[in-house]
């Protein structure tokens, strides 16, 4: 059987290829030896080398995952970085053949993400105090979540020097570093230029100067500040729904496919490596056609109104 000190080498080339090869962000990179490392922590167990290791242990290893009690969404995460590793090994020559290619990941039930209509994101702005010195910037927050589906990270990190005002985009800086392009609307800059308009007096701490969204010290924002705000505008605007600073990204995308956007082009807004990811709107889109179709279709407005008052 391998040494500790030839998996931990192995390991380490792991991580020099998320981080150098793949360019994995250091929160990726981190979450996948998480799941590479119980998977070591159980071979060890069953004295089975990593490289020696066949689809059946792979399978046992994914139920005695289970059996501690972890979710399906979270065992496909442990999964998903299983199969990275032994992509990994196959590529880097210490296998001939994958042994993930059939492990499947669990079935997961359907779960919708809470979204917000467009009238509920204006009583979620509404509820914001612009007599405030935060008003202008929290209602710009709001604005930008919603109108332009960021990661409440991208947020926090969005740049004065990522704003394209004339051509009215602003570029992100999404997971695995990858950049995109995204429209930014007239109503979202208008909002920004009245946070602008507060920003410009305040002293600013040395290196924070280019973060478009800044605390009253002058630093940068956090995710953690971010969704207290939104849960607190939420409940003072008298919105019952469990919500967080993703669902209005949520809201975002399922807005443009309610709108008729394609698909593939709310992928690109969202910066979704895959397409399955992105298709999750289209079941909350389904969700609300049987309402569509009882309110406006000429048969069911003629039966109603038949059948009113009995």
């Amino acid at each position: 059987m391998e040494t500790d000190k030839s998996s931990k080498d192995i390991v380490g080339r792991f991580r020099r290829y998320l981080k150098l090869e793949k360019g994995c962000s250091p929160n990726t990179v981190d979450a996948y030896l998480h799941d590479v490392d119980k998977l070591l922590r159980y071979l060890a167990g069953e004295q089975v080398p990593v490289t020696d290791v066949t689809l059946e242990q792979l399978e046992h290893f994914a139920a005695s995952v289970s059996d501690l009690g972890i979710g399906a969404r979270s065992l496909a995460r442990i999964l998903s970085g299983v199969r990275q590793f032994y992509r990994f090994l196959v590529l880097d020559g210490y296998m001939e053949a994958d042994p993930t290619e059939l492990l499947e990941s669990p079935k997961q039930p359907d779960h919708l993400p809470e979204v917000l209509s467009t009238a509920e994101v204006d009583l979620l702005e509404q509820a914001v105090d612009l007599t405030k010195w935060e008003g202008h910037r929290n209602r710009a927050i709001i604005e930008v979540l919603f109108s332009c589906g960021l990661r409440v990270s991208e947020l926090t990190h969005l740049k004065l020097s990522d704003l394209y005002r004339e051509e009215q985009y602003v570029r992100v800086m999404g997971k695995g570093s990858k950049e995109r392009l995204v429209p930014i609307s007239p109503r979202a800059l208008d909002e920004l230029d009245c946070w602008f308009a507060d920003r410009n007096v305040m002293k600013i701490k040395p290196g924070e100067e280019d973060y478009v969204f800044l605390n009253r010290r002058g630093h940068h924002l956090t995710r953690t500040m971010i969704l207290i705000m939104i849960k607190r505008y939420a409940a003072e605007a008298g919105i019952r729904k469990t919500i967080s600073p993703h669902t209005l990204r949520h809201s975002f995308a399922t807005s443009l496919l309610e709108g008729g956007a394609d698909l593939r082009a709310i992928q690109a807004m969202l910066g979704h490596e895959s397409i399955g990811t992105t298709e999750i709107y289209t079941h909350i889109d389904t969700s609300t056609l049987r309402q569509e179709i009882l309110e406006h279709h000429p048969r069911n407005i003629k039966y109603s109104e038949d059948h009113r008052g009995e």
